[in-house]
C-alpha cells in the first residue's frame, strides 16, 4: 500500500488501483456524476450544450469532460456534448484528434515516413560525396 496526496484536495491516503483520488473527493465526484446523469436523461435536455449542462447542474465543465473520457457519459445520445480535440481544441465527440488534426497528422507522418525511405535509400546506395579543396585543382 502506498500513501499519496489526493489530485484534488491534496489530502494524503491510500493509493487506490482504480482511483486518483480520496474517498471524500470520489463521493463528491459521484453526486456530481448522478447530477450530470440525471439532468442528461430527462428527454427535453438531451440537446443541452455543455454550457447549459453546466449552468444547470452546477459541476464543473472538466469534471464533466472527465465523465466524458472516461466513457461514464456517452455521447452518442447527446449531440451537443464534446469535449476539446488535443491539438486545435475544436469540441469533439470521439477519440483525441478532430478529423482535420487527425488527417494534417496523417499526412505530416506520411511526409515524414518518404523522407525516412529516402534516406534509407541513400544510405544503402553508400553515395559519398567528395568536396575538392580549390587549391588541388589546376
Amino acid at each position: 500500500m502506498e500513501l499519496v496526496n489526493c489530485t484534488n484536495c491534496g489530502m494524503l491516503y491510500v493509493k487506490n488501483s482504480i482511483r486518483d483520488i480520496c474517498d471524500n473527493c470520489y463521493k463528491e465526484e459521484e453526486e456530481a456524476f448522478d447530477k450530470v446523469n440525471n439532468y442528461l436523461k430527462k428527454k427535453q435536455n438531451r440537446t443541452a450544450s455543455m454550457v447549459k449542462v453546466v449552468e444547470e447542474t452546477g459541476v464543473p465543465e472538466e469534471l464533466i469532460m472527465k465523465f466524458i473520457k472516461k466513457g461514464r457519459i456517452r455521447l452518442v445520445h447527446f449531440p451537443n456534448l464534446g469535449y476539446p480535440c488535443e491539438s486545435c481544441g475544436r469540441p469533439i465527440q470521439k477519440g483525441k484528434l478532430c478529423d482535420d488534426c487527425a488527417k494534417n497528422f496523417r499526412n505530416e507522418l506520411e511526409v515524414f515516413e518518404k523522407e525516412q525511405q529516402r534516406q534509407k535509400e541513400l544510405a544503402e546506395k553508400n553515395i559519398t560525396y567528395y568536396a575538392i579543396d580549390e587549391k588541388y585543382r589546376s
